[in-house]
């Protein structure tokens, strides 16, 4: 179910969650009822591995789109980090991996104007569908309604319309039956200053 709340800020998760199938995302509410969503979680991504440790959640997760989410038992993930050590720096590297996405997310934010912060989002998401099949070389299914949208990246709804068209206009983006095309993916990675090393895929592949 869309906009369903998984885990909400507070509560002490029995389980670590993993998306199978859906976009989700990790949110904090602010003082007068607005949300920021630090974080979308698509296929392959655990929820947050870190809830066996901290025991509290400090921020709420949601799902974003219908989603299959699995369940896994935090004595699961204890043995799978003690017992087993190929899988223990995995689990390490993915938890790197979205704390460096998170950095790229500031600096997305604060450093480049409204229509490149949005293409930058794309060019994001791109890469990661597409490394876990969910993306064609330059197409994938994108449920994000424009108010999804204004809680990643910090604007209004009026303003996300703004961005989207300018990027329509430009030729940069289209969207076909919910789906959301790139024809031009070197063109829309110029645009932006996209580099995607933080997302530190090629090595995750080398070595696991």
């Amino acid at each position: 179910m869309r906009h369903q709340d998984l885990i909400r800020e507070g509560d002490r998760p029995e389980n670590v969650l993993l998306v199978l199938k859906g976009f989700a995302c990790r949110y904090k509410m602010m003082p007068g009822g607005r949300r920021q969503i630090m974080a979308l979680l698509v296929p392959g991504d655990f929820c947050d591995l870190h809830v066996a440790i901290l025991k509290e959640m400090d921020h709420g997760i949601s799902t974003l789109s219908p989603c299959t989410i699995v369940d896994i038992p935090h004595e699961t993930i204890l043995n799978l980090t003690t017992n087993h050590t190929r899988i223990a720096r995995a689990l390490w590297w993915a938890t790197l991996t979205d704390e460096a996405t998170l950095r790229e997310w500031l600096a997305n934010m604060g450093q480049r104007n409204a229509s490149r912060q949005m293409a930058h989002l794309f060019c994001e998401l791109l890469i990661r569908l597409r490394t876990v099949g969910f993306a064609t070389h330059n197409t994938f299914d994108f449920p994000l309604t424009q108010y999804d949208l204004g809680d990643i990246l910090g604007k209004s709804n009026v303003h996300v319309n703004r961005m989207m068209q300018d990027l329509r206009e430009r030729g940069l983006i289209s969207f076909i039956d919910k789906r959301l095309k790139i024809p031009d993916v070197a063109r829309l990675e110029a645009f932006c200053d996209f580099n995607g090393n933080y997302l530190h895929i090629m090595r995750c592949a080398s070595k696991y």
